[in-house]
Formats: structure tokens, sequence, C-alpha cells
């Protein structure tokens, strides 16, 4: 699979011979490669004009932008490789069809919830007692109806989420104090890495997205709605526990991560320069790490798994075949 490229200095993003570089406030040049390359992710301060844009494009290489608080801003897209009306047609009319939508929407929660619950079963089997997660997470998902409206499904998603969180206290060593979700801004270090952590999983589960000809517009569990591709947000409840997730319970409890590796801004605890960038690899190697896939009969990496999400959604909406929500197996 090709890389993902991050740029954090502050400066000018340009087009340099057969390739992009940033030069920075103090003067530096920085290549960014871009053969074989996913996605650039621009985390600094960064101009760019046209000509970047255009030959990001000619390269089939999506920008996706973060500006303060972490927070991600928008994804400058590159045209699409793949276009299909018929799929687009059959995106909308699945989106349409109440009891079509429903069965989705049910299915991306019930994946959701099977790989919040891997999480917390292993480290209930490490000497944590998280019966009460456990039991929380199991109700939620006996509790799902594929025929229940859209909010009552979103509803057993929230339950078992509440769960879920209300397990990362005894998950994390001391000294992290987490006790709820919060966000816009994050009040604590552990809710600023869930924010950011999942950002990146949303901007990698775009570039999948438009990989295939689907519409990262239309969705079935998030109400599509202006200025977001909402088909991301119902793959990447998928894979925030198995990516994100385990990648902040990894770097606290293995100290990679310090109080140093944050900062507070106008109510807000926020990464420092070197903790996004300590985060930033710990993610992008997890990404490459490859599982045996049994039905492919070979290794694929992470990030593969992404795309082959959105392609078994495009292929369930084009062939009818029944769709499979990813589900951890490891």
């Amino acid at each position: 699979m090709d890389e993902n490229r991050h740029v954090f200095s502050d400066g000018t993003l340009e087009r340099h011979q057969d390739t992009i570089r940033v030069r920075t406030d103090d003067g530096e040049t920085k290549p960014v490669p871009i053969e074989n390359t996913n996605a650039v992710f621009l985390h600094g301060q960064i101009n760019y004009n046209t000509r970047v844009v255009s030959f990001l494009n000619d390269h089939g290489v999506a920008a996706h932008v973060f500006g303060w608080n972490d927070k991600y801003v928008g994804s400058i897209l590159p045209e699409r490789g793949q276009t299909s009306g018929q799929t687009v047609v059959e995106q909308v009319r699945a989106y349409d069809d109440p009891n079509h939508r429903r069965r989705l929407a049910a299915a991306f929660v019930r994946g959701s919830i099977h790989n919040m619950r891997r999480n917390v079963a292993y480290y209930d089997n490490r000497g944590r007692d998280l019966s009460d997660a456990l039991d929380g997470l199991d109700d939620a998902a006996a509790s799902l109806d594929a025929t229940a409206d859209i909010e009552t499904i979103m509803g057993h998603e929230a339950t078992a989420r509440r769960a879920y969180y209300g397990s990362f206290d005894a998950i994390l060593r001391d000294g992290w104090g987490f006790e709820s979700r919060e966000y816009n801004p994050p009040p604590n270090a552990v809710n600023s890495l869930l924010s950011y952590g999942n950002s990146l999983v949303y901007t990698s589960c775009i570039s999948a997205i438009r990989k295939t000809a689907l519409d990262p517009t239309v969705s079935y569990l998030h109400e599509p709605g202006e200025r977001r591709f909402s088909l991301a947000y119902d793959i990447a409840d998928l894979f925030k526990p198995v990516i994100s997730d385990r990648v902040t319970f990894r770097l606290l409890n293995q100290r990679q991560l310090s109080s140093d590796d944050f900062r507070e801004d106008v109510g807000a605890v926020l990464l420092t320069d070197d903790g996004r960038e300590t985060y930033t690899r710990a993610f992008e190697d997890t990404l490459a790490r490859t599982k045996d896939h049994e039905k492919l009969g070979r290794s694929v990496s992470y990030q593969y798994l992404l795309q082959i999400e959105a392609y078994k959604l495009k292929k369930h909406l084009l062939t009818g075949e029944n769709y499979d929500p990813f589900e951890r197996w490891w």
C-alpha cells in the first residue's frame, strides 16, 4: 500500500521539479515525496497554491488539512480515479429505502460494538475487572434491531460507547484521568489523543472511499449533511477502536507519551509538536501492520482493510451480496 506523508512544519508547500517540498518559515527546504504516496497530511500553518493542488491531482494524492486544536479542517481531493453513475444511483437508492438504510446502519453499529468489545476483553483478560463494561456492550449488541429507526439504532451505539468509555480509567495506567468522552475542546490528554486519532482514522477513510466509485457524502448511520464526508464517519466507527484507541492505550501505558507532550491552550489540552509527531508515527506504524486475511488468502495491512471495507459496501450495493461489517478477528 502507498504511504501517508505528514507535514508538521510551518511554511509554504511548493512544487519543485517532479515532487513537492516545504519551504519552512526559517528557510529550510524539506522534500515531500509523491511517488507511492496515498495522502499528504498538513498539520502546520501551510501556504500552497494552485500549482501544488494541480500536481497532487495529477498524481491522485489527497491533502488533508488540520488546524488549531489538532482539528481536521478539510480535504483537497483529487479527481476520482473511478466513476460510476450506477454506483451512486444504487448508493442513493439504499439511503432512500428506509429498510435498506436501517440494515446498513445496524451493521455499522454491530461491527463497532464488536470491535469495542474486543478491546475491553483484551484488558479484562490481563487483570482488570471490566465485567460491567463487557455486560454493557453485550446488552447494547443484544438490543440492536435492524428494523428500528435510525435514531434508535444510534441510541444503542451511544449506550455501547458509554459502557466502552467507562472502561478507560481501568485500562489506562494511573495518572491519565479520563472520566468521560469530551471534545471541542478536549479537556484532558486522553480526550485530546482520541480526538486527534479519530481525525486521522476519518481522513484515512476518506482516502479509501475516494479510491472507489462511492460518493463519500452519502451515508447510512450518520445523516448526510453539508460540508462533511459522512460515509467516512460510518466506516471510521468500525476502525477507531482497532486503530486510534489501541494506539492511545499503547502510547500511554508504555510511557511513550508523558505530560510533557501536552499543553494547555484556551481551556483545551492539546498535543505539543513532539507529542503529535510521536502519536502520528505510532498511528502510521499501525496502519502498516499486516494480518492474515482468511478470505483473501494473504496478509493485508490495516490501511488496506479500510479499502476492503469500501469495496465490500460497493459490492453490496451493486450486487445485493450481504454486507458484513469489519469485525476484528485477531
